[in-house]
């Protein structure tokens, strides 16, 4: 497989073990991964690179994820899926991300790495 069939992940998490464990098993996966450590970075990130798919945390310095997720919705990228993954896992999250426009709402705690990986690639289909 060359590198432009590669699909382009953006991983926006700031728990950096976390961003490290899922941009080294993606790469296993064959995929190419962007990563940023706080929503501005993210937004900044996502200008520059336009990934196929985003991974997105809620809970993020500057800008939370659901402002980021607004922002891209709103802009040249909103045709992107948005998968959230994060620690909140109350109904009115939920709602409000997919009302946002997120395409998938994990639960950090309820998902292995493999689980959220075949999500990616369901998402990527």
């Amino acid at each position: 497989m060359d590198d432009h069939t590669k699909k382009k992940i953006l991983v926006i998490e700031d728990d950096r073990a976390l961003q490290n464990a899922m941009v080294e098993m993606l790469f296993q996966e064959g995929y190419q991964t962007v990563s940023a450590f706080d929503g501005e970075e993210g937004l900044e990130k996502l200008k520059i690179e336009k990934p196929d798919l985003i991974l997105l945390d809620i809970i993020l310095p500057k800008k939370d994820g659901y402002e980021v997720l607004a922002e891209i919705k709103k802009g040249e990228n909103k045709e992107t899926p948005v998968m959230i993954l994060t620690n909140l896992e109350e109904m009115e999250n939920v709602q409000k991300a997919l009302d946002l426009g997120a395409t998938t709402f994990m639960v950090k705690s309820d998902f292995s790495l493999r689980d959220i990986v075949e999500k990616i690639k369901e998402n990527l289909k």
